[in-house]
This record gives C-alpha cells, structure tokens and sequence, in this order.
C-alpha cells in the first residue's frame, strides 16, 4: 500500500540533472536573473533553434541569451542534449534555473 502512495506523489524535478521541460517540439526552461531578481520562461524550438553537431554523442547545442527588462544583465545558456533531446550537460551565467513550480508562484504574486 505504501508502495502505490509514493509512486502517486509528485516528484520534484531535480534542476542540477535536468533543468529542461519536455512540451512537444519545444524545450521549456525556466531562469531567474542573479542582478535583479526577474524571472523568464523560454520555450526553445526543437527544430530551429537546437544546432546540430557531428561528433561525439551530443547531437544539439543550445546557445541562448535571455536580456530582460527589468536589468541589462545578460543571462546565457548553454546546453548539449542527445538524438532523442536528453540533457547531456548544460550551464548557465548571469542567472540561475528554477522550476516551474517556482515560476508559476512568482507570476501569481506579482498578478495580485
């Protein structure tokens, strides 16, 4: 019984494996600014904006910069993903990752 229950629980998504969210053809990350605290979700086109690499077992690279307008502190990321869009390593500066759950409650205080 008590193995059903905590099959049931949802997890929390473990941002130092895996900051990406699955949704379809794109990638979802969610980021906060070091500087000033403002917070950004990201949908990345799988189809466009993933560029294909030719060795080695990472098949995409991901370069993104997010600038917000709040600061103009520049937030890069840098991911290297697998043929099916696993995360194989990543890293960012100027910001750091969050979760959705985190974005989502920090849209509902700032909409009060």
């Amino acid at each position: 019984m008590g193995l059903f229950r905590s099959r049931n629980k949802k997890r929390e998504k473990d941002l130092m494996k895996d900051p990406f969210y699955e949704d379809g053809m794109f990638l979802i990350v969610y980021v906060k600014c070091d500087n000033c605290g403002e917070v950004f979700r990201s949908h990345i086109r799988k189809t466009s904006e993933l560029y294909p690499t030719y060795s080695g077992r990472t098949a995409y690279i991901l370069r993104k910069e997010l600038i917000g307008s709040k600061c103009p502190n520049r937030i890069n990321v840098y991911a290297e993903f697998s043929g099916t869009y696993k995360t194989l390593n990543f890293d960012i500066s100027g910001g750091h990752f969050i979760t959705k759950e985190e974005y989502e409650k920090h849209e509902k205080e700032v909409g009060k």
